[in-house]
């Protein structure tokens, strides 16, 4: 046999033998306790071009500040602060941040600063939830909006121009202690709960690392036995997130935006026996006032008489039937031939679910 052929012998195999739809551990599951952590800090963005803020506590920061700097403003002194605005400098901690490393910041303004481009950060601590300083935040702004205005009020705004971002913006101070290494088990929980995909982890897991290695705290946690040294416990993941899993099939839903009008049915969706009819009442009104000219002689003055129309208009109403345990591609072919709008096909799907012949939980957003 030659070597090509066996190369596709076992290929052909691979394939046969991979799950269908499977995902990677990966993409199913995040490490209990390995998550990012929110940072907020308040400063002061200065060198602005005459669209800064004059809230109260701008003036009050920039004393603030300059007191700090051994400048003493004389009493009753309001300072200018057209070129400076008051913010909010908002980050994510990734986990396993280490001193020294750079992280992403968003600035926004919290006064009536017209625009932050050309603005520059200055150092400004950024606190977590409990108080403490995690990271410093300092640079120049990356705005992308704009805006212009004219002598006669006239303005346009492009986007929003008191937000911008500074990449690399601020310095990790402090790191946050994960539990990753603790204990002699690691916890992933599934991005969407489901008993029969954790059962299905479970499995997997057992089969390729042995028994009794994985089992299932409910339909959300599954423990894994890992080693309690560091670096093996990184390989260990390493291989452990690269398993695939296919997932369970999710439930039964329809789901409709009442703004948009976008409405999803989901794979799984079925409608028991049931004939629907639906149309539309239409009512037309109609404004035609008529002028009356009297005669000139008689001295009289001109007139307006009202003469109003309402018109009603009911579409004719097509009665649909839905069978047994429809599949998704055949309501899709009974909506369609009533020729239903997206407003009418989201007022059949409610009264459908109100009358038990929609199988599925109907969710409006």
């Amino acid at each position: 046999m030659s070597r090509v052929i066996r190369y596709a012998i076992v290929l052909a195999l691979c394939l046969l033998t991979a799950p269908a739809l499977a995902d990677r551990l990966k993409d199913l599951t995040r490490v209990q306790g390995v998550r990012d952590n929110q940072l907020v800090g308040y400063g002061l963005v200065v060198g602005l071009s005459g669209t800064g803020d004059s809230a109260p506590f701008t003036n009050q920061t920039f004393k603030n500040m300059m007191s700090q700097f051994g400048v003493t403003l004389p009493p009753g002194t309001d300072p200018d602060t057209e070129n400076i605005a008051a913010v909010t400098v908002t980050a994510d901690l990734p986990p396993f941040a280490k001193r020294g490393q750079e992280i992403d910041i968003t600035v926004s303004s919290i006064g009536n600063a017209e625009s932050l481009r050309g603005g520059s950060l200055l150092m400004t601590p950024l606190k977590g939830a409990d108080g403490q300083v995690y990271a410093m935040a300092q640079g120049n702004l990356v705005v992308g909006g704009f805006g212009a205005s004219g002598e006669d009020g006239s303005s346009i705004t492009v986007n929003v121009p008191s937000v911008g971002r500074i990449p690399g913006g601020a310095t990790v101070e402090q790191e946050v202690t994960s539990p990753f290494s603790q204990g002699d088990t690691i916890t992933l929980n599934l991005l969407r709960p489901d008993f029969t995909t954790a059962r299905r982890v479970v499995e997997t897991i057992n089969g390729k690392l042995g028994p009794d290695m994985a089992y299932a705290q409910d339909a959300t946690s599954v423990a894994v036995k890992a080693p309690r040294d560091a670096s093996q416990r990184v390989s260990f993941l390493s291989v452990l997130e690269n398993l695939q899993v296919e997932p369970a099939d999710e439930a039964a839903k329809v789901v409709i935006n009442s703004r948009t009008g976008t409405i999803v049915v989901g794979q799984e969706v079925k409608v028991s026996p049931a004939a629907v009819t639906h149309g539309n009442l239409t009512v037309v009104v109609e404004e035609n006032p008529e002028v009356e000219q009297p005669n000139a002689l008689a001295g009289g003055e001109t007139a307006v008489e009202q003469n109003t129309q309402i018109l009603t208009e009911q579409e004719p109403s097509r009665m649909f039937k839905f069978g047994p345990a429809v599949t998704l591609n055949q309501i899709v072919q009974a909506v369609n031939q009533v020729g239903a709008a997206p407003g009418d096909v989201m007022a059949v799907l409610e009264a459908l679910k109100q009358s038990g012949a929609l199988r599925a939980e109907l969710i409006v957003i």
